[in-house]
């Protein structure tokens, strides 16, 4: 009854928000408001083994799988979830929704085989200057609500690279070439691995991920992001 009526008190001071809306929480929610989680636009991805996202990498690399949580629109709350993940030191969201996700993905047929999560890596400076990886954070609530370990040490960013926003398809993908490299070799073999990143947009960054970690014996890759541009 006390813990309830200074939770109350401090609500009144330090109201928690959603993080999509902006709207006060009520006290079962967390991070995201009911309305917001109801209505934010799921792509259900993981239900369709020939969803659009597939055509990505066709005839550059083999996947197994490869889904999406939310669809990604120019000022639409899935855009501002991940600016504020990414921007506004708020590694909360991340957390939440690869939770929330994961109840799903390990529902799915698709995704039954995965052994091993891995998020794209950050290089140690901009991870420095963020203070986390938001890919790893959302690796952290995939692996928690999946019961599958994620590694997030094994397999590095060997070198820094600009940020892929406002590049063309062929600017990202020389901007990402190269910039990869698996540290542990033996804690990844004959794995089948869920690369893990925040948005998918050209698929650059994952395809450049993909065809490093394929190089070790045994490497079944699925791909999966918080977020992509709708198609």
């Amino acid at each position: 009854m006390i813990q309830s009526l200074l939770e109350d008190f401090l609500n009144l001071i330090y109201p928690r928000t959603c993080m999509a809306c902006g709207n006060t929480l009520f006290r079962h929610e967390e991070v995201i408001c009911s309305h917001c989680l109801i209505h934010l636009p799921k792509t259900f991805y993981h239900k369709d083994p020939k969803n659009p996202l597939l055509s990505l990498f066709w005839g550059k690399i083999p996947i197994e799988m490869v889904s999406s949580f939310y669809f990604y629109n120019k000022g639409n709350k899935v855009q501002n979830l991940i600016h504020q993940l990414k921007y506004n030191k708020q590694p909360e969201i991340g957390v939440y929704l690869g939770k929330r996700y994961g109840v799903f993905l390990k529902k799915s047929e698709c995704f039954r085989h995965v052994n091993l999560i891995i998020p794209v890596p950050l290089h140690h400076s901009k991870q420095k200057i963020r203070g986390y990886n938001q890919a790893e954070m959302i690796a952290k609530g995939l692996s928690e609500s999946m019961d599958i370990p994620y590694d997030y040490t094994s397999f590095i960013r060997s070198s820094e690279t600009e940020t892929q926003t406002k590049k063309t398809k062929l600017e990202r993908w020389e901007n990402v070439k190269n910039k990869f490299k698996v540290e542990e070799v033996d804690k990844l073999k004959n794995q089948h691995i869920l690369l893990v990143d925040d948005v998918i947009t050209t698929g650059s960054t994952l395809e450049a991920c993909a065809q490093v970690l394929l190089e070790v014996e045994g490497v079944k890759i699925s791909m999966v992001s918080m977020a992509a541009a709708h198609r």
